[in-house]
């Protein structure tokens, strides 16, 4: 599948979401409440988990002992390990306050710990994680158990401390093999340091390693991101998710300890693009769509092909559409039809915790429209195609008079060979596929209302 012209990709490669969730994040509100997400809690209990569904869950650890000065995420740089000890504690409260909602003993398929560097906690404290979790969830054999795993925190020691625990999914940050860009962007990790800890996952047994890479950091050249690529290449990781920085000082202040002239210009970054597309595809991977790349025989290929793929807060999944209970600070969750964001900071969320209340600074109800956006962009975003009737019946509409104007905007991008619109439905072409975000915009009100989006990152 090669990647498109780049006359192509400039014109599409805009700001957008990434929809791991429709309406996004940034349409969360402060007027949703932790009553309105105790009810939605009370209606799982009493429909879905009586049909025996189950859940995925998050958890966010926040700290990270050294700042890397591109990172976006929701962190707290410290060096005090018992900031930790403490941290679990009030995360205990909130498991508690969970399975008080929702009783003990409830089905788990899908369990994330992500950061922040989760292996900032010590193994100690990684196995009181798991107990306080295991107590109160069962974690469902056969289930995608997964880790963020900073290289700098951990060894082959730790590396087997994880697997014992349960963890069967490893994701090693690795950003730029580059010691020039490590320098500049204040990560340093020598090659030699991943290279060993991926063999020693590898003996381990670990079912699935991804490796995470960022193009358009500071002192990145399209010709030495190509020899980080060769490297990733050797290590053979079954899975890539390969990111384009995205410079936004305004918002996150890390990012302002970076020196903007040194960032490759738009030449160099789409260069660096086309090339890691072209190289990852060369090098036996499958593009999965996003930023997503995996090995032809890895699960998330195989339910490409079988048109099985879904998405949420992590990206692309095998597991189906579940609810999902976000545990510890910024942590976002969703259950039934709604959507709740724990407060951001260490304050709110222990004094919300303290007073016995669910820590939800913020979140959405899902109106009957939402339901409906959802299930077509979740439909284009996955499956790469949208049938018409599937959305009558589920939802009794008239599909071309509901989204008339929706279907006039398709006519655009259908010139340009992105889709096919027939009177059944919506087709993505492999040309699309690339930039699917772009379709999917398509059928997002709240995008096509207000038009703002400075506040996303580049759609590839």
């Amino acid at each position: 599948m090669p990647f498109p012209p780049h006359e192509l990709t400039r014109r599409f490669d805009v700001s957008g979401p990434r929809y791991t969730s429709y309406p996004t994040a940034d349409r969360f509100v402060e007027a949703f409440s932790p009553e309105q997400l105790a009810q939605a809690l009370a209606q799982r209990r009493n429909g879905a988990a009586a049909m025996h569904l189950p859940l995925s869950l998050y958890v966010h650890i926040p700290f990270c002992q050294s700042l890397c000065y591109y990172c976006a995420c929701h962190k707290i740089i410290t060096n005090d390990p018992a900031r930790g000890e403490t941290y679990l504690r009030y995360l205990g409260r909130e498991i508690d306050l969970y399975t008080a909602h929702l009783g003990t003993g409830q089905a788990v398929s899908q369990f994330n710990l992500g950061g922040g560097s989760p292996t900032f906690l010590n193994d100690g404290e990684l196995r009181q994680l798991m107990d306080m979790l295991r107590r109160s969830f069962r974690l469902a054999p056969g289930g995608d158990y997964s880790i963020e795993v900073d290289p700098r925190t951990v060894d082959a020691s730790r590396l087997a401390t994880l697997a014992e625990l349960g963890f069967n999914r490893l994701s090693f940050g690795i950003q730029d093999f580059d010691p020039a860009v490590q320098k500049a962007v204040h990560r340093i990790q020598p090659a030699e340091q991943v290279f060993s800890l991926m063999a020693a996952a590898r003996r381990m047994g670990f079912e699935s390693i991804n490796a995470d890479l960022i193009y358009g950091l500071p002192l990145q050249t399209p010709g030495s991101f190509d020899r980080t690529l060769a490297q990733v290449a050797q290590l053979r990781p079954d899975s890539i998710a390969l990111y384009a920085y995205a410079h936004q000082p305004q918002r996150f202040k890390p990012q302002r300890r970076m020196d903007a002239a040194q960032l490759p210009g738009a030449g160099a970054r789409l260069s660096m693009q086309s090339r890691s597309f072209s190289a990852l595809q060369d090098a036996g991977y499958v593009y999965i769509g996003m930023d997503h790349f995996a090995l032809p025989e890895h699960a998330l290929a195989v339910a490409k092909r079988q048109g099985r793929l879904h998405r949420n807060f992590q990206g692309y999944s095998t597991q189906p559409d579940s609810d999902l209970i976000g545990l510890g600070v910024s942590a976002i969750g969703k259950v039934g039809a709604t959507y709740s964001q724990n407060s951001k900071s260490l304050e709110a969320y222990y004094d919300d915790l303290e007073q016995g209340r669910l820590p939800v600074a913020r979140g959405l109800a899902l109106s009957r429209d939402d339901l409906m956006r959802r299930s077509v962009i979740m439909a284009l975003m996955c499956q790469g195609q949208l049938e018409f009737e599937s959305i009558e019946l589920g939802y009794l509409i008239d599909f071309k008079s509901y989204f008339a104007a929706e279907l006039e905007l398709l006519d655009a991008l259908q010139a340009q060979g992105l889709v096919e619109v027939s009177d059944t439905g919506v087709q993505v072409t492999a040309t699309g596929w690339y930039f699917v975000p772009s379709v999917a915009m398509v059928f997002d009100r709240y995008l096509q209302a207000d038009r703002t989006r400075a506040r996303f990152s580049r759609i590839i």
